[in-house]
């Protein structure tokens, strides 16, 4: 049983209904952890994994960099994060994801009638011409 069906399960079991707009990390009764407690766990934790400075804070990076690798629409991505736009998100965490331009630009070479020019042929012959 998957960790989410275990939460509902017990959700369901204590008679509190489980909605989307519960906390991810919350107190046996709902309410949110203490943040110094959710701080020093998770650094405990990280200790034991054998990492070092790794802060909380940085799961929400990895998540918006993982996401925007896998191809995620920035508006879902901006949407998850709680940004006020999906122009934030793309500003605050694109610039790490190198290659995102050359894949782009691969997409855009597939959609393209096999008579037009692909784009690195077009690159190559105006820097040629």
């Amino acid at each position: 049983m998957s960790i989410g069906k275990t939460r509902g399960f017990l959700y369901w079991h204590i008679g509190v209904p489980l909605t989307l707009d519960d906390l991810v990390f919350a107190n046996h009764d709902g309410n949110p952890i203490d943040p110094c407690t959710l701080t020093h766990n998770f650094a405990r934790i990280i200790k034991q994994a054998g990492l070092e400075n790794v802060r909380f804070h940085d799961l929400r990076h990895t998540f918006a960099s993982l996401a925007l690798l896998r191809g995620a629409k920035p508006k879902v991505i901006c949407e998850a994060l709680g940004h006020s736009s999906a122009a934030f998100t793309m500003d605050t965490y694109s610039h790490i994801i190198s290659g995102m331009q050359e894949d782009m630009m691969a997409l855009l070479d597939e959609v393209l009638p096999s008579g037009v020019p692909a784009s690195r042929e077009r690159q190559n012959r105006a820097v040629h011409d």
